[in-house]
């Protein structure tokens, strides 16, 4: 299956969508069916399911494949722990928030295995133990008020002497009741059973606008119409520019596959304190283990994604007998401003229209944690979760300064990409598999030379909000810095908020590039 990266992750060889479970993938058009949902990765096809067997009619439209984007790329660490940490939580929201969060990532990792268990899908699904270690008298500080407030908060963590990784540590605490899963395996069993019920799954169908008139709501798509008279977006930001753009920052994490010389694979999961922090954890597949090794975050369109590899493949070179690299990838996720997701009603949309963002690096608890109680709303069923995380909160001290911080980083792209220096390229500087942006008669261009010598020319103004793309190598797409929208080279969407594709431009010269 494809991803919305060409660098592959280890999931996509083993995960199959294709075959009779699909003939499903009908429309009616003339039918009002009870839900849309609009992208088929954890979120989205755990919503529509939940839906489905409460007995509503419900279409999952997929722009490209189910798990095309963040779930096809995690690392698939499940957890109770998340990074807006419980002390974190008790400052901004309450050591009563702190511990219904707890819960709701406790009922998540439930859902999780029992979907599992009652599907038997067979997707790799282990309960791990995991390990948190401090490096220095700081970070053991730090350590220490996670201990305690993560007991409060009804964890099931205790100090311990030894580190599950060959990494010196200051002091370390462990985590009961985590896991691990192949997140594609585990997504595919969960659309089986959808379309077994008589949910509908739209391959290839990019919603491209949609409108709500008379409670009803019309989504279009390049293949037609569907109608419903709910709308939920489990696509991260929803298109247009609305208050989720702004509430949320898009970042890049990064993840090597090892294999080791001496078999020294460690059996759990453990994460370092450090800014951007690293993880670890083992996989098999087909027989062989592979050490997953994970971080070197930045945000969306920023620095190196080339030296972020090489800084992880170096960091991991440290503490383990590295033999080879047998994969790398890299996945998007979104930062919320105050620490917790935003799920529930959107803000400023009609009334019925759901998000479900800013899962930080917890995507598979919190996508999982979202369909239960954006199916909850649907079903107009009380959920003891939906006030912590609506999209309407604004909490004046949680969030506050961050959202000034990442707004005015968007601000600052928005003009400085327009005329920076740095960008007068000429055209017959352009290495094969290289992108640039240059000024060409007159022009601000994006180009791109593939390895035939041909060159590609778009506008590079992102089609989502305005601000100017920035080329990623390692993935060789072009990135947005303000919003996280992402193209291929050819200029198609991979990734939203944007829904239209970069305008391509024709370009004549006289020299060979």
């Amino acid at each position: 299956m494809e991803r919305d990266s060409i660098s592959k992750s280890p999931w996509q060889e083993a995960a199959d969508f294709t075959g009779d479970k699909l003939s499903a993938g009908i429309i009616e058009t003339t039918r009002i069916y009870d839900c849309l949902i609009i992208g088929a990765g954890i979120t989205g096809i755990t919503t529509a399911l939940l839906l489905q067997r409460a007995g509503l009619s419900c279409v999952i439209a997929e722009a490209r494949q189910p798990g095309f984007g963040t779930t096809g790329g995690t690392s698939a660490h499940l957890n109770t722990f998340f990074d807006a940490t419980y002390p974190e939580v008790e400052s901004d929201f309450g050591e009563q928030a702190a511990k219904l969060l707890a819960k709701g990532g406790k009922e998540a990792m439930g859902m999780i295995e029992g979907f599992v268990k009652e599907l038997n899908i067979d997707c790799d699904f282990e309960s791990k133990s995991a390990w948190l270690y401090a490096e220095n008298e700081k970070e053991s500080k730090q350590l220490q008020k996670i201990l305690e407030a993560s007991k409060r908060a009804g964890i099931s963590v205790e100090v311990t002497e030894e580190n599950l990784v060959p990494v010196p540590f200051d002091s370390v605490i462990r985590f009961e009741g985590q896991g691990q899963f192949h997140p594609l395996k585990y997504i595919n069993g969960l659309l089986a059973e959808f379309i077994k019920l008589g949910g509908v799954l739209l391959e290839n169908t990019r919603i491209r606008e949609s409108s709500f008139k008379d409670g009803i709501y019309t989504a279009k798509s390049d293949s037609g119409m569907i109608r419903a008279e709910k709308l939920c977006y489990a696509t991260h930001i929803p298109p247009g520019i609305n208050l989720m753009s702004l509430r949320n920052a898009p970042y890049r994490s990064y993840v090597l596959g090892l294999k080791l010389k001496d078999g020294n694979y460690p059996d759990g999961l453990a994460y370092d304190m450090q800014e951007p922090y690293h993880y670890f954890r083992t996989h098999v597949i087909e027989g062989q283990s592979y050490l997953l090794v994970g971080g070197e975050d930045h945000k969306t369109g920023h620095d190196d994604p080339e030296a972020a590899f090489q800084g992880l493949k170096d960091y991991a070179d440290q503490y383990y007998a590295v033999e080879s690299v047998a994969s790398q990838w890299s996945a998007q996720y979104y930062v919320p401003v105050d620490g917790l997701p935003y799920i529930g009603q959107l803000p400023g949309a009609a009334e019925g229209t759901y998000v479900a963002t800013g899962f930080n690096g917890n995507g598979m608890i919190f996508g999982t944690l979202s369909a239960k109680i954006i199916s909850d709303l649907v079903l107009v069923k009380e959920n003891e979760y939906a006030s912590l995380f609506s999209p309407s909160r604004m909490k004046p001290v949680a969030g506050f300064t961050e959202f000034v911080r990442e707004n005015a980083d968007v601000a600052w792209h928005f003009i400085v990409d327009r005329f920076s220096s740095s960008h007068l390229q000429a055209l017959t500087e352009l290495k094969s598999g290289e992108g640039k942006l240059v000024n060409f008669e007159g022009k601000k261009l994006a180009i791109y030379k593939d390895d035939t010598g041909k060159v590609t020319a778009l506008n590079p103004t992102c089609t989502h909000a305005g601000c100017t793309v920035q080329f990623n190598a390692a993935e060789q797409s072009w990135d947005c810095p303000c919003h996280g929208g992402r193209f291929d080279v050819s200029g198609k969407v991979l990734t939203g908020p944007p829904t239209i594709d970069l305008e391509t431009v024709i370009i004549s010269y006289d020299k060979q590039l």
